[in-house]
Order: C-alpha cells, then structure tokens, then sequence
C-alpha cells in the first residue's frame, strides 16, 4: 500500500524520465574505443538524444563532424551537433550547419562559445561572424528548420555582469528561436530552482534541463567548475576528502552525491535531465537505472565493422 507522502523519486516507472547525453569526440584510437564503448552500453536506455561537443575556435570541427556522421549512421541514436560562433565567420558556420543537415542532423546545440584566447580573456566577435549566440540561433533557424538547444547558466555566467544581464541574454536566445535550454552542471539544486523561477517570471516557456555531472574524478570537475563558474559546495569537497587514492569508495561516494542531487530534482518535479558523461557510462547508467529507465533493444554497429573517417 503506497503512503500518501512518498517521496515521487522512489515510485519512478519506465517511461516518466527522459534523458540526454553528452559525448566529446575522441583525439586518439583508444579514446575512440572508450566513446563508443560508452555510447553502446547507454543507448539501451533510449535517451531523447545525445550531443557532441565543438571545441574552442572550431579546434575538434572535423573530429565533432565525423563523430556524429557515425552516430546518424551506425546507430539509432538521435544526434545533436554543437556549434560555436569563436574564430569563424558566418559563411564558415553557415557552411558547418548545412553539412550537418546534410548527414541527417537535424538537432544543433548553439553555443557562443569560450574566448579564442581561452577563458579568462575578453570575447571578441570574428569580423563577419556571429555575435553571440542568440545570433546564431537565428542563424541556424534561417539556413534549416533545427531544433536548437541553447546553454543557461543558473549560478551566472562567468562573464556576466549580472543575474539580469545573464536573464536578457537566455531570453534573446529563447526569442531567437532556441527550443531548449540546457543547463551548465551544478552541485546545489537551489540554483537550478531560483534560475527556474526566474526564468518563468522573465517570460522563458521553453524546458529547462537540469545538467548533472558524475563526479568521477574530484580535482578534475572541481577545476571543470571553476571555469564554469559553478559553486563547489564545501560539504561535497568533504564528502571526497581523503579519497585521492581510493578510486574505488571515490566512485561509491560519487554515485551516491549524484543519485541524491536527481532524486532531490524529480522530487521538486524535474523529469528531464541532461548528463555530462565525460564519455564514460558507469555511473550515469546506474543513475539513470534508479530514475527508472530500462535497457531495450538498440542499433549500435560493432567497432570492429566501421572505421572513423579522417
């Protein structure tokens, strides 16, 4: 008999969560290995799609291209490309966007993208390029009918100057044509809340998705974090004290602070989330396997029968 009070994150069925994933493309043949390793034991769960990281100034173009290439074909997985306004002209994007649609892709996550001079330093628009990124949202919406995925920030963009600069921005995007926003990860689920609120009373309707990252290695999100300009709670820097060299109750501890902060987000009635798998499947297949999600039958081509282009 179920109690009237419980907790909506511990009656989760199949079918009441989507997800989504994201990949960066490989550099070597042994990182290519571990994506793909990665993207066969998540797509049994059948996300809402999966997206492809663009490095700064278009650094992994062709590598991004070719990896969602072999996604649209050798999968039945529904890919989404990012794209970045830095160190290109329009032609150069525009030219990007129309491969993309041209190998199947019909879903583009829009981003502005970091200083070509890396974090830090000042954004400069290219001369004859996009401006920022609610340009070329409506860029992309000219060229194709995309879906268009956008960034958000709940604790601010490190660059902004203020929660209401940060607002105006998401909102041009929104007005742009974005279709969705995507949130930069975070640790304290009250940012996402307030951000949520203050998104709603701005006027934005689009869905929000939470981003999670499974912390499988402390230092290293930490310093993920801390270019994003995401709070590092000192509770959670507690909770891996000490565990430097135990990789093993690291991971222990990192499922856990990652099952608490979805299930705290279904609770408050989140039903989407978008992880930040770090191409790697572990964790975020056992975070979604308590969401409630269940393998079934997927298309994905063994490694062995396809070769990377380029």
């Amino acid at each position: 008999m179920a109690i009237a009070n419980e907790r909506k994150s511990r009656l989760l069925g199949a079918g009441e969560i989507d997800v989504s994933f994201e990949f960066f493309p490989p550099k070597t043949e042994k990182m290519e290995q571990a994506l793909w390793s990665c993207i066969e034991r998540l797509a049994p769960l059948h996300p809402e799609f999966v997206s492809v990281t663009y490095g700064a100034g278009g650094s992994t173009r062709e590598r991004t291209h070719n990896t969602v290439s072999r996604i649209v074909h050798e999968t039945d997985l529904k890919p989404a490309a990012h794209l970045t306004c830095v160190a290109a002209t329009k032609e150069e994007v525009d030219a990007v966007a129309r491969a993309y649609w041209d190998a199947g892709v019909r879903h583009v996550v829009a981003l502005r993208g970091d200083p070509a001079g890396g974090p830090g330093t000042k954004y400069e628009p290219h001369p004859g390029g996009y401006v920022n990124a609610a340009d070329l949202v409506a860029g992309l919406k000219r060229i194709a009918p995309f879906e268009v995925s956008v960034a958000g920030y709940p604790e601010r963009h490190p660059e902004s100057g203020s929660l209401e600069a940060d607002m105006e921005n998401l909102k041009a995007k929104v007005d742009a044509g974005a279709d969705r926003i995507i949130t930069q990860f975070g640790f304290d689920n009250a940012y996402y809340l307030r951000f949520l609120e203050r998104a709603r009373a701005t006027g934005i309707w689009v869905p929000i998705t939470p981003g999670v990252v499974p912390i499988h290695n402390f230092k290293q999100v930490a310093g993920f974090a801390a270019k994003a300009g995401a709070t590092v709670p000192s509770w959670l820097a507690h909770r891996f004290q000490g565990l430097e060299d135990d990789p093993t109750t690291s991971h222990l501890v990192a499922a856990a602070v990652a099952t608490e902060q979805v299930m705290d987000l279904v609770d408050e009635g989140v039903k989407k989330f978008h992880f930040y798998t770090l191409n790697r499947a572990d964790l975020v297949y056992a975070i979604c396997h308590l969401l409630g999600l269940r393998a079934r039958a997927s298309t994905v081509m063994p490694r062995a029968e396809t070769r990377a282009v380029g």
